[in-house]
């Protein structure tokens, strides 16, 4: 495979006679020198014996939000795929949010790390939580040395987040080999620390700055790539979601937790297109908001309960907290009004949805605009800065957007072009192939 590159992918020693690290302790042999101290460290620490071990290929870590956990396990499917058994691959998540149900039940063994992410502040009121932060990390790092002690996994794997962070500084101080996931434009925090002492870094766009970047895509779950957009798969698409026919339908979704300011001006526009026969609205509140948005949607023409009965007159609304299957929100959707994470402007492009993007204003580094950006340019999105997510002004974006369907044709069409450049559909088994490589070649039966 001709892999694309912004640089090229520093080298790994390997014994050539044994393919294996010796300063790693793979296999039978000891760690000596630096790393046979960490091993009597962390035998002290609570790490077993040389009986009660159990190697592992890889560990692949990421949490902080689902979209982390959504890549980790994207990851470990394509290694499984290249012939690797489950149990040889740990995955590593935090405890908080739903990315631990995501990883959970996934068939791979399962470590949760405590934490929470950094207040990219320097008030003094964020001080005890960001102390805080520095403290939990710190016990997940020994906790993560612990485990790559018992199991010592030939190469790390992280997609992002603290519980990546936390696993990317135990495998340095082993010195086992790391391979980096950034899916943003802009690399997050963990990645830029990480990315010093990476091996390898999976980028998903060319102008990514990370040391040692190869341009992947972006794993995505297997059922938004099998997203068509077809007349008769959005027909079966909205059945299963109760949307009547002959209404054009605009989905809201702000993310695992939820976007505020997305979610009252929802709200808002629900209320303003309350007499509109000709509409629907499906609203994935998130976690957070959601009591206070179903409070506002009980009294409308469908409560935050269910599909509106035959027959009801007005906008048709439709409100849930979270969404097990986005790719059916793809396939029913006119135009998707939503967050520009990473995994969001990916799945948008792959699945060929025309968008309202409104990037969180306040991101670290501005990296949701920067995605944004990039469906903009392609004619696939409107970007819509946060400070401007009013309801008058997405009632006009929304109103043009749908009165125009020529458009809405050409912005799919532009997405899923972008999707197809940005090989997407590919990129789960290049990223495998890539952690074969930085593991030396030993990947299953097809490495």
């Amino acid at each position: 495979m001709q892999w694309r590159r912004t640089s090229a992918v520093k080298p790994i020693p390997v014994d050539s006679a044994r393919g294996e690290r010796p300063d790693i302790g793979h296999g039978s042999t000891r760690p000596v020198g630096r790393h046979g101290l960490l091993w009597e460290a962390g035998r002290a620490f609570g790490g077993p014996g040389r009986a009660g071990r159990t190697a592992r290929f890889a560990a692949i870590s990421g949490g902080g939000t689902a979209s982390h956990a959504l890549l980790t396990v994207a990851i470990a499917r394509a290694l499984v795929a290249r012939g690797l058994e489950p149990g040889s691959l740990q995955l590593i998540g935090s405890k908080r949010g739903r990315e631990e149900s995501v990883m959970a039940g996934q068939g791979f063994p399962l470590l949760r790390l405590s934490g929470r992410g950094l207040r990219r502040s320097r008030s003094a009121a964020h001080l005890p939580r960001n102390l805080a932060a520095v403290a939990g990390l710190t016990w997940a790092s020994l906790r993560a040395f612990a485990t790559f002690l018992r199991h010592r996994p030939r190469v790390v794997v992280g997609t992002g987040g603290y519980a990546s962070l936390a696993a990317g500084l135990a495998a340095a101080a082993l010195r086992i080999p790391l391979v980096l996931l950034n899916a943003d434009v802009e690399p997050g925090l963990a990645n830029r620390v990480l990315g010093r002492v990476a091996d390898a870094c999976a980028v998903a766009n060319p102008g990514t700055r990370l040391p040692h970047a190869v341009v992947t895509g972006v794993p995505l779950r297997p059922q938004v790539l099998a997203v068509r957009r077809t007349p008769e798969s959005r027909r079966r698409a909205r059945s299963a979601l109760g949307i009547p026919e002959g209404r054009r339908t605009v989905c809201f979704a702000g993310g695992s937790l939820g976007a505020l300011r997305i979610n009252q001006a929802a709200a808002s526009l629900a209320q303003r297109w309350s007499a509109r026969e000709d509409l629907a609205i499906y609203h994935v509140t998130g976690r957070r908001d959601y009591e206070e948005v179903a409070g506002s949607a009980a009294g409308g023409p469908a409560g935050a309960g269910g599909p509106a009965a035959p027959g009801a007159r007005g906008l048709w609304r439709h409100v849930v907290s979270f969404q097990d299957h986005m790719e059916d929100l793809y396939e029913a959707a006119d135009v998707m009004v939503c967050r520009a994470g990473a995994m969001t402007v990916a799945e948008l492009a792959a699945a060929g949805v025309p968008s309202v993007l409104i990037p969180l204003a306040g991101a670290p580094r501005d990296h949701q605009t920067k995605n944004a950006r990039v469906l903009e340019h392609a004619g696939a999105a409107v970007l819509v800065p946060d400070p401007e997510c009013q309801p008058a002004r997405l009632e006009s974006v929304l109103d043009e957007l749908l009165c125009d369907p020529a458009r809405l044709d050409t912005m799919a069409d532009a997405a899923r072009g972008l999707g197809h450049r940005a090989g997407h559909r590919q990129a789960a088994a290049r990223i495998a192939e890539l952690v074969c490589q930085v593991a030396g070649g030993r990947c299953g039966v097809s490495c």
